[in-house]
């Protein structure tokens, strides 16, 4: 209101087709894979489920790599998101050379990350499944929840590489494609395979 620059008025408050189209042809892609994690959680709990012989330990098992894989993949989701603004913007301005040094960092740290969070889930993975042991509860919670964490640990670099890739393509204005990305990851490939797996290999090759 203070900065004459800026004219604020009903009148300038219209929705252009031009600058809405691409602004969705990215949030929605996006929108809907935020959306296809929880149907992924909600899957891999109901293959949980089926080993009762179990309990509840394998559900609240994956329940708690949940918080503790958050220590690592929230710092690579900030990173990122940064990509994404830094490769959109020099996209546009018709710099590759920048945009090809920004994903190279973006790899490298997401790299180094998810490898702290690999030998954190190796090393010290009885340590932290204690912390969510309860005096009444099971001790297959520490001896399955370290065996999870181990097995889905080795994964982290994979996962890594793959977040920060697959984020280019919503930086580069083409999100329906990030969306057919996470889409077959996840619901296509991860879900029939955990599924497969649990009923060949038993629970410890779900994880």
């Amino acid at each position: 209101k203070c900065n004459p620059d800026v004219q604020f008025a009903v009148k300038y408050l219209k929705v252009q087709k031009h600058t809405m189209k691409p602004i969705l042809t990215v949030g929605i892609p996006s929108v809907i894979m935020n959306s296809i994690g929880s149907v992924m959680n909600v899957g891999i709990n109901k293959i949980l489920q089926g080993f009762t012989q179990f309990g509840e330990v394998p559900v609240n098992v994956f329940g708690i790599y949940f918080k503790l894989q958050s220590f690592f993949f929230m710092p690579l989701f900030g990173i990122n998101n940064a990509t994404i603004s830094i490769v959109a913007y020099n996209y546009g301005a018709q710099k590759p050379e920048r945009i090809t040094k920004t994903v190279k960092l973006a790899i490298l740290y997401a790299v180094c990350i998810m490898i702290c969070g690999i030998l954190t889930f190796q090393i010290f993975a009885p340590e932290l499944m204690s912390i969510f042991q309860s005096e009444d509860a099971s001790g297959d919670l520490v001896s399955i929840g370290t065996v999870a964490l181990r097995i889905i640990s080795l994964h982290f670099v994979f996962a890594g590489f793959n977040i920060v890739c697959s984020s280019l393509f919503q930086a580069l204005g083409h999100g329906m494609l990030s969306l057919i990305m996470s889409v077959v990851r996840q619901l296509v490939v991860l879900l029939p395979l955990a599924f497969i797996l649990s009923r060949v290999g038993g629970l410890n090759a779900v994880w």
